[in-house]
């Protein structure tokens, strides 16, 4: 650590009230609070603009499978009526141009440092200040710390033998070249069957000499329905947006959508199938939200499965094939639910081939090509469908250090812990937006960004008003709410799948259940119950000399 001469030295203009990092949704939601609250503010970014993920998630396909008109901010009345989305579901390239028509509306970027990745925050006690450095040699501070580093922005690239010696290309779709690339005529090799890989691999299909899909675990899919924007819909919502948005985050997923209240269980088969086959035809993920018990009875659950399952069999001419693509070893919607457009049918072309790892395990890959059991394959181009080191991914790879030199690895080596996802214990000062314990990739993730800054917003002035130096997340408060966490998971579903949502699949990652699934009404109002408390579960520093511990209620 540098010493209180170093700190006292530092540069005027490398001081702040606060910095965020990620210049994603929440980071910019963020710095628009921030300056709202008088703040001098910085946000530091690794990328060269703005968009978070999206910034990142060029390759192909790249889409959100929530709705154009309820993935964007709604803080801002005028930027809601001003922007116009072309599609139902609106693709990489426009859902950027939207975080850049925001930067450019809020003048965002003055406050911004691009290219600069933050390797380590450093929280100095007797100063009670973080210090940020960056790979460049830069260090910043700042009296508050808010990591807006996102929960899908750590690229997981895989371990596999020899991957190192292939002569061709390699890409990740969760870090794809900012320049267009030319795949046409190429012997493609994909890797991950997630919703990723769904995406992509219909649009590979168009441009490849021949493409291989190398599938280790089939998901469920359902149609997304895209289509272009219709001009009524878009006047509907605009003329009622302020009550929509209300209505939705009133949804367990903070998205306005059809929610059937019976259990699957409790109507007719012949009713169901109509059920089914009506969300079916009508597209997107809203699908499993069918009935109520789907995530919470395993035989209601199985009729929806099988309902997809057999679609598939139906759309896949080659009975072999959708066998293999037809998912049967975890319940629907416990993995992240996809939405697709002609994902299966791509496996009806005669330049598609399925290769199924779990009955012909990937050994090794060599200069030009995949060996997968005893069969070589001949590629010149990788894609990495492999997915994210999911929510606490960006946050690893930052060295994070707190109070005695606790370092948030240290911390979190059995699983992370969170009192509301939005701070945690012995680090003072430092938030996190959508952190693990907050409902986050649950949700409409926009949604639940803005209730983390408002939140976190609320807590600043809080502190303002009364001089409080520092607040820190009470361990025994952490406690009780991952106890919450855990309990609300183990009454679903979600725990009988090997899923990101557990980390799995990052080698060595503790497998705890991340995010909360207690839903967005129930966790806005233990927030919000919270704020109105004092802060309850915090403890808060009201200058240098006396402290004020807040009492947890039980």
């Amino acid at each position: 650590m540098q010493s209180t001469n170093d700190l006292s030295a530092a540069s005027v203009t490398r001081k702040f009230d606060i910095i965020i990092v990620g210049a994603g949704f929440a980071g910019m939601y963020m710095l628009y609070k921030a300056r709202e609250l008088g703040l001098s503010a910085l946000v530091l970014e690794t990328a060269g603009g703005v968009g978070g993920t999206w910034f990142w998630n060029r390759y192909p396909g790249a889409r959100c499978d929530v709705e154009s008109m309820q993935y964007s901010y709604s803080f801002c009345e005028e930027l809601q009526q001003e922007w116009q989305w072309s599609e139902r579901y609106a693709s990489q390239p426009e859902i950027l141009k939207y975080a850049n028509h925001v930067a450019d509306k809020f003048d965002l970027r003055r406050d911004i440092r691009f290219n600069s990745r933050v390797s380590s925050a450093i929280f100095h006690e007797g100063e009670r200040v973080w210090q940020l450095s960056t790979d460049d040699g830069e260090h910043y501070y700042a009296k508050w710390c808010v990591m807006a580093t996102g929960c899908l922005s750590a690229a997981q690239r895989p371990n596999i033998p020899g991957l190192g010696t292939f002569k061709g290309e390699i890409y990740h779709t969760g870090n794809w070249p900012q320049q267009p690339v030319d795949l046409s005529g190429r012997k493609i090799g994909v890797i991950g069957t997630g919703s990723s890989g769904i995406q992509v691999v219909p649009e590979l299909a168009k441009l490849a000499k021949h493409l291989y899909v190398f599938q280790r675990t089939p998901n469920f899919s359902i149609p997304a329905r895209n289509q272009l924007m219709d001009s009524a819909y878009e006047a509907e919502w605009k003329q009622s947006y302020a009550e929509r948005r209300t209505a939705a985050r009133n949804m367990p997923a903070g998205i306005l959508s059809d929610i059937g209240t019976n259990s699957a269980l409790a109507v007719s088969p012949e009713d169901r199938l109509a059920e089914y086959e009506r969300r079916w035809a009508a597209g997107g993920t809203g699908f499993t939200a069918a009935y109520s018990d789907l995530l919470k009875n395993e035989d209601a659950n199985g009729t929806a499965a099988e309902f997809v399952r057999k679609k598939i069999r139906e759309v896949v001419t080659d009975p072999a094939v959708a066998n293999l693509l037809a998912p049967v070893d975890h319940p629907i919607r416990s993995k992240r639910i996809c939405a697709d457009t002609d994902y299966f049918a791509t496996f009806n072309r005669q330049n598609v081939t399925l290769v199924d790892l779990r009955a012909n395990p990937l050994q090794e890959v060599s200069e030009h090509g995949l060996t997968a059991g005893s069969q070589f394959y001949e590629l010149d181009t990788f894609v990495l469908a492999t997915g994210f080191d999911a929510i606490t991914g960006a946050l690893s790879k930052i060295d994070i250090v707190g109070r005695q030199a606790l370092t948030l690895k240290e911390k979190w080596q059995d699983g992370p812990n969170t009192y509301l996802g939005l701070m945690t214990s012995g680090f003072p000062n430092l938030f996190i937006v959508t952190g693990p314990g907050s409902p986050s990739v649950l949700t409409n993730v926009i949604v639940a960004i803005e209730d983390n800054v408002n939140w976190i917003a609320g807590c600043l002035a809080y502190l303002i008003t009364r001089d409080a130096q520092t607040i820190e997340a009470m361990a025994s408060a952490e406690q009780g709410w991952m106890e919450h966490v855990g309990q609300a998971a183990e009454g679903t579903l979600y725990t009988k799948a090997k899923s990101w949502y557990l980390g799995v699949n990052v080698p060595g990652k503790p497998a705890v259940f991340m995010p909360y699934v207690g839903g967005v009404p129930a966790y806005q109002k233990i927030c919000e119950e919270v704020a109105a408390d004092s802060y309850r579960g915090f403890d808060t520093h009201a200058n240098r000399d006396s402290v004020h511990s807040l009492q947890v209620v039980a």
